[in-house]
């Protein structure tokens, strides 16, 4: 069965080409604006949300600039925004995201310079945003997500790693160039081991998903968006050091966790986790970084999301899902 998700993951590639083509020196431009600010707020709901955990967290690692992350409507109520010398990057797919909409509003109230990552050039947020960086993906239909969530994370690393001027900062930025061939390879080479162990888990209805660093906006994602939209399993996502808070006391025999791993200094927990988990029984899958490529770890969302594709894609498969057909949420609004 071939599924609409399938050809808008064979996007990603030309996606990734495309925005960086289009979009890059417009980038540098946000970025030599932002570098004023003395407050940062990356904003979004559900995929979108994810790309600002993996960013401020990958960001953290090389840099002390002040970076917040919120969903829509609770940057919408809060009442101790840094109004002044502030700006807002706010990231939704459709651009009509009612709750980041909202947030896009309020920051203008308060006189915060906004842009917006989107990728519908007739949206609203693009009319009402003070910039916009639009990614080149075309239409999107699958619900959870594959070449926007890949176009916008770029962007963000892209914008905001450009602030820095460290050589970590650009290390990250030389190997973002490579991430749209290693993707293309990953599609082509991560497929059929990941369809298999879909076939292996098809049965099992609860997922926990766990990652340090970068890695836990990945792990948001996948349990959010690609476990509970995509293949309507239910799923949870840890920071790797909160195992110990909750898990710990729930993860048994045969329950599937998935752990992702790119050595960051948090992925001391996670593979302390990941013995635990084993010597209890548990069903470990774990997605390491240096399995796949050999560039620097703090993009290790962008790798480690191909081969998760294709394990929701085939998990949805075999209960007989449409990975990209949702029951109750739209995705794109007008």
């Amino acid at each position: 069965m071939h599924y609409k998700m399938y050809d808008e993951m064979m996007e990603q590639p030309r996606s990734l080409k495309d925005t960086m083509e289009m979009e890059k020196s417009h980038m540098k431009e946000i970025s030599e604006k932002f570098q004023e600010f003395d407050k940062i707020y990356l904003v979004g709901c559900g995929s979108s949300l994810s790309t600002c955990f993996s960013s401020k967290d990958a960001m953290n690692i090389v840099s002390n600039r002040d970076l917040e992350v919120f969903t829509g409507y609770e940057f919408f109520y809060h009442k101790k925004l840094r109004e002044k010398n502030a700006g807002v990057i706010l990231t939704s797919q459709s651009g009509e995201t009612a709750d980041t909409l909202a947030a896009l509003r309020r920051a203008q109230d308060e006189g915060m310079y906004t842009v917006s990552i989107i990728n519908e050039s007739e949206s609203t947020m693009m009319q009402e945003s003070d910039d916009v960086v639009l990614t080149r993906c075309g239409r999107e239909t699958a619900i959870l997500g594959t070449k926007t969530y890949m176009t916008q994370l770029m962007c963000l690393y892209q914008t905001l790693f450009t602030l820095e001027d460290s050589s970590e900062a650009k290390n990250v930025l030389k190997d973002l160039k490579k991430i749209p061939n290693i993707t293309q390879d990953l599609l082509k080479n991560s497929e059929e081991d990941n369809k298999t162990l879909a076939q292996q888990y098809a049965d099992y209805d609860i997922f926990y998903c766990m990652g340090s660093g970068p890695n836990y906006g990945l792990s948001y994602k996948l349990a959010m968006t690609m476990f509970m939209e995509g293949a309507l399993k239910h799923a949870c996502p840890l920071y790797s050091g909160e195992f110990r808070h909750g898990l710990i006391e729930r993860v048994e025999k045969n329950i599937p966790v998935i752990f992702l791993d790119a050595d960051y200094p948090g992925d001391e927990f996670t593979r302390k986790s990941i013995e635990f988990s084993r010597k209890i029984g548990a069903k470990n899958i774990i997605y390491k970084m240096q399995d796949y490529t050999d560039i620097n770890p703090l993009l290790a969302p962008f790798v480690l999301v191909v081969p998760l594709e294709w394990f929701i894609y085939y998990l949805a498969h075999y209960n007989n899902e449409d990975p990209g057909r949702t029951r109750h949420i739209g995705k794109v609004r007008y």
